[in-house]
């Protein structure tokens, strides 16, 4: 098939104890794990999580006023929680196990699955990873689904609702990354199907999360002052400390998309490590001949678009395309968050658009022009990744802004005017940074 869960599936099914090929998740013998590919993807696993909290923690609460900051971080970890809970319950079923092109079936509903019994000797594994224990393929496929859930916090940090950010996340991660999840990497999802080539989330994750943040952004309407007073960032030390832990967290990511510890990781992670290079450098190049000065947040700007724009194409590319790659991103997404911004006139606090979709657009479709035969094993085609792009978008935005409207009709969605000159610290939660 064409994403990077099949594709390493059939890499390693050989390992699989029984001869039969597995369609459904199944229990097998504890001796048919790798124990190479399970310690590697218990480490990507953890590395995934770790660019959430604290990575995106403090990559975002950084560059948003001291009043809010507190208010960030709360956001970040109460989405990790509950999105942890609804995914055993509900999303990793709808997502990753066998069921029509639109949604999986209910194998593993309500905790359900996940096995190890140790005086049989047997462990459940996913007929997509037969190498992993399913509770580890489940764990990795989680992580994805708590950043794509934390990204969206960018777009909305300042002004929104604490409850309602929660409403609205919850049944997001159910009604939006779930089925898309399923669209692009479940074996049967429709545009699996087609050829869409994703390897580890320029679609599911990127584009998905970016396309909503504009959207909220526009629920919501821009924060007080925007515009026309400045909004100086809290510390832009912490956000240097959060794109690190991005930065280095995103080898996970990509080079664990591979599902082994094998060439197609070792590869991957090379081409991340080039392309956030590249990111970096050629934002920093266009703000300082548009701006006339390089600035820090410019730099970690830049590795993040060039890591989001790899991130599709990073199983399938060579190095220099990868050079290619990060250096456009970082020039598109320069534009995106600045002169598209500017177009766009929706006050998307963090650039949760700028950086995320349009990166994830741009490397979603230059998977199709630059993608290697020879290092994928399969076909790629512009034109079904740019329908692939079109339908996450639209899916994606109409979506959400149904949930949005569902969500302002439960609880509303916006602080009032006092809370949010007070600061969301002290307005929702009572807590403020000492002195």
């Amino acid at each position: 098939m064409a994403t990077a869960p099949t594709l390493a599936a059939s890499a390693v099914g050989a390992a699989v104890a029984s001869s039969v090929a597995l369609t459904h998740p199944a229990l097998v013998a504890q001796s048919s794990i790798s124990s190479a590919d399970t310690a590697w993807m218990l480490t990507s696993t953890a590395l995934v999580l770790l660019m959430t909290l604290p990575g995106i923690a403090l990559f975002y609460g950084g560059m948003i006023r001291r009043k809010n900051f507190i208010n960030t971080l709360a956001s970040v970890v109460a989405i990790a929680a509950l999105v942890t809970l609804l995914w055993f319950a509900v999303g990793y079923s709808l997502a990753f196990t066998p069921g029509n092109p639109w949604w999986g079936g209910t194998e593993r509903l309500w905790f359900v699955g996940l096995d190890y019994i140790k005086d049989s000797g047997q462990v459940a594994v996913s007929y997509i990873a037969p190498n992993l224990p399913e509770s580890v393929y489940a764990m990795y496929q989680l992580s994805f689904a708590i950043i794509t859930a934390a990204l969206i916090v960018g777009a909305v940090v300042e002004r929104m609702q604490f409850s309602a950010l929660l409403w609205f996340i919850g049944l997001w991660s159910m009604l939006v990354y779930a089925p898309i999840a399923h669209w692009v990497w479940e074996p049967g999802g429709w545009l699996a199907q087609m050829g869409v080539l994703d390897f580890a989330g320029g679609s599911v994750v990127h584009i998905n999360a970016g396309v909503t943040g504009l959207v909220c952004a526009y629920a919501l309407g821009p924060r007080k002052g925007y515009g026309h007073e400045p909004f100086q960032p809290f510390n832009l030390g912490l956000t240097m400390v959060g794109a690190g832990l991005l930065w280095v967290g995103w080898f996970g990511f990509n080079a664990g998309s591979a599902l082994a510890a094998d060439g197609r990781a070792g590869l991957a992670m090379a081409v991340t490590q080039i392309a956030a290079a590249a990111g970096a450098m050629f934002w920093m190049l266009g703000e300082w001949v548009m701006r006339g000065r390089p600035s820090l947040l410019g730099l970690c700007s830049g590795l993040v678009a060039g890591l989001v724009a790899i991130t599709p194409a990073a199983g399938f590319v060579t190095p220099r395309s990868a050079v290619l790659i990060g250096a456009v991103a970082g020039l598109a997404c320069y534009w995106g968050a600045t002169g598209l911004k500017r177009m766009l006139n929706a006050d998307d606090s963090l650039d949760v658009f700028g950086v995320h979709g349009i990166g994830g657009i741009v490397g979603s479709l230059l998977t199709g022009v630059l993608a290697s035969k020879s290092i994928s094993g399969v076909p790629a085609h512009w034109s079904t990744q740019l329908i692939g792009v079109a339908i996450v978008v639209l899916y994606s935005g109409a979506m959400s802004a149904l949930l949005l409207w569902v969500t302002k009709g439960w609880v509303g969605l916006r602080v009032d005017a006092m809370s949010e000159q007070t600061g969301l610290d002290i307005s929702l939660h009572r807590e403020q940074l000492g002195t």
